[in-house]
């Protein structure tokens, strides 16, 4: 008797009919799959149990946001901080800066004469006086600023404490040329118009009007800052006083020969139409041929390329051909170099050439081994 046989005649009637080979088998394969999921659905729950942890971890660990305290306690400008009111539990600068500085500058603590002192009296070791360098009125105070100020506040309270009269002078610099653009781009903005178009008086009136409407705002930031200025004697660097002050100081020097007034190169903006100093200037090497925009230029400049010209040798009907990248510096050439190896120019050895636009200049032509006779023309 097979298996099969012995299983159906151990079968109670009524029963149901025992599983097949195969019913078997896929009960099996059933069950195994019924595992393989819940294990799955463990590994999905323990995955998300630990995320959840970890996300409660961070916000547990995640800072509080601060909360600024700051002094709301009614307090008229000049009057002195009230400082029986609760303190708060942390450190809070909008707090501790809050009215101090306009009861300091009230008193007069920033003042030489503080005190009763007269200072006229005092002699030089007794006294200490320095000048704020003056920031830029069309800008804002940057970390710069900042540094520099602190230094300064920390030698003249020192100072100070040492007992001395001491007086540091705010004020700011009228920035010339970068006032004049921001003005200027206003006046634009606003009118269509140009300085040109003003004339001259009529657009120093619009410089003062934006001068007294802007500059208050480099002074609020000092305040901010804290430092010991007497702000009695604010200066501006265009105030009529000081004006006057450098004229007069100007005049002196040239009277003393150590100024004067020449031809030479200047910096020229053509979108100014003005001279401007080198420190307005940006520099740029250029290899080659190069394309650049200029202020004032709708289409970019040709620069690097080799411009030739002539100077004319005196005494003689020969010229001889320069070669530069920097054709508005002839305006300054003095003398012409050849190297004295180079057989093209020896025979102007001792000659003078005669620069085309002033007259009265005629230059030497010399020999020096550091021409290189490879380029332009070796001149």
């Amino acid at each position: 008797m097979s298996a099969k046989e012995d299983i159906a005649a151990a079968s109670p009637a009524g029963e149901a009919k025992p599983k097949t080979e195969k019913e078997l088998k896929k009960e099996a394969a059933r069950l195994a799959k019924l595992e393989k999921f819940k294990a799955k659905q463990e590994k999905q729950q323990e995955k998300q149990n630990k995320t959840e942890g970890d996300e409660a971890k961070a916000k547990k660990k995640a800072p509080k946001e601060r909360q600024i305290i700051k002094y709301e306690v009614p307090t008229e400008h000049g009057a002195k901080k009230d400082t029986k009111c609760p303190m708060p539990d942390a450190y809070s600068p909008q707090y501790v800066e809050a009215a101090w500085y306009d009861w300091w500058v009230k008193e007069g603590f920033f003042k030489p004469e503080y005190g009763g002192r007269d200072v006229k009296s005092l002699k030089p070791e007794e006294k200490f006086v320095i000048v704020i360098p003056p920031p830029n009125v069309t800008g804002f105070l940057h970390l710069g600023h900042g540094l520099t100020n602190s230094v300064e506040d920390c030698l003249v309270r020192w100072h100070r404490m040492k007992g001395r009269a001491t007086l540091w002078v705010p004020g700011c610099d009228h920035a010339g040329i970068a006032t004049q653009v921001v003005v200027e781009k206003k006046l634009w903005r606003e009118e269509k118009k140009t300085r040109h178009d003003l004339g001259r008086e009529a657009f120093v009136d619009k410089i003062w009007q934006w001068k007294n409407e802007k500059g208050h705002k480099i002074y609020d930031q000092l305040r901010k800052l804290g430092g010991s200025y007497d702000w009695d004697r604010v200066s501006f660097t265009m105030d009529d006083k000081l004006y006057r002050a450098v004229t007069e100081a100007f005049c002196r020097m040239h009277e003393k020969g150590l100024i004067y007034r020449s031809v030479r190169l200047v910096n020229w903006s053509c979108t100014l139409r003005s001279a401007i100093s080198d420190i307005e200037v940006d520099k740029k090497e250029v290899e080659g041929r190069t394309l650049l925009s200029v202020p004032g230029y709708d289409q970019k400049i040709e620069f690097g390329v080799l411009v030739s010209f002539a100077y004319k040798v005196i005494d003689s009907e020969e010229e001889i051909i320069v070669a530069t990248t920097r054709i508005e510096t002839m305006l300054g050439d003095s003398a012409v170099a050849v190297h004295p190896e180079d057989p093209r120019y020896t025979h102007l050895q001792g000659k003078f050439v005669q620069h085309p636009f002033i007259t009265d200049r005629k230059m030497p032509i010399v020999f020096d081994d550091f021409v290189d006779r490879e380029f332009g023309t070796g001149m």
